[in-house]
């Protein structure tokens, strides 16, 4: 099997009913793989790739119970699962010297506690598969490099990087786990954050000379799923275009070389 042939194979995308998330299940379904997404309501349009369409469970991944009723849910549909994507995360800026308590739980329970509940339900469906299965963490940069704002989340991104690592070492040979840091990605979601000038400035930091797509990502994914990648296993593939030109380079060089 090539990472363009996943006819036969089950996949699940957490959050896969709208920007990344749609993408990577659509890009699953495009190589033949049957797909189940989740999000909290469902949405008019559920990602689909010429006639085949991508089957949705109304999902709280922060709910434990819910977030194995999903997997469970997937073995009654397909009868397997072998790919797990943790993509739902995210979160609001908030000041972290008046944030509140539940404000926080609630942040590290949908990027960090979540995709751990999951994995284990994922991990004991794979683990009874002679060809094993393949999670893949759907992480930031903010893990490696903080910003303003971004206190919990960034404590749980880090704390995601350190679970992918520890559960490759605990589930392996069977089940890889795997982790992909994202930086900047243009969605439609994002770009009020990207300022006025349709993001210009900020692509002016990076040295790739534009943000990432979803597109990106979701190729990523489809590797380090794949066969292709069999003995990646515990590895961060930074998807973020080689980050972003430091302050002091940026202060000294207001129009960076290209």
């Amino acid at each position: 099997m090539s990472t363009t042939d996943w006819k036969g194979r089950a996949v699940v995308v957490t959050g896969g009913t709208q920007g990344i998330g749609y993408v990577i299940a659509r890009t699953f379904l495009a190589a033949g793989a049957d797909v189940l997404v989740c999000g909290r309501t469902e949405p008019r349009d559920l990602p689909s790739a010429g006639s085949r369409r991508a089957a949705f469970r109304a999902t709280d991944v922060r709910d434990p119970d819910q977030a194995q009723a999903l997997i469970a849910d997937a073995v009654e549909r397909f009868g397997y699962v072998d790919v797990l994507v943790n993509n739902a995360g995210g979160s609001p800026d908030a000041d972290a010297a008046t944030v509140s308590p539940r404000f926080v739980e609630k942040i590290v329970a949908l990027n960090l506690l979540a995709p751990f509940t999951l994995a284990q339900a994922a991990n004991a469906v794979m683990q009874r598969r002679p060809e094993g299965g393949s999670i893949v963490n759907i992480g930031s940069v903010s893990a490696h490099d903080p910003q303003p704002g971004t206190a919990a989340y960034t404590a749980a991104k880090a704390g995601l990087l350190a679970l992918t690592k520890a559960l490759a070492l605990e589930w392996a040979p069977r089940v890889r786990v795997n982790h992909i840091t994202t930086g900047l990605i243009r969605t439609e979601a994002a770009a009020s954050g990207y300022g006025e000038d349709g993001g210009a400035a900020v692509t002016a930091t990076l040295p790739m000379a534009r943000m990432a797509v979803p597109e990106d990502v979701a190729a990523a994914c489809l590797f380090l799923a794949s066969p292709q990648a069999s003995y990646v296993n515990g590895a961060d593939l930074a998807v973020h275009g080689g980050g972003e030109y430091p302050a002091r380079y940026l202060a000294t060089h207001p129009t960076p070389t290209r």
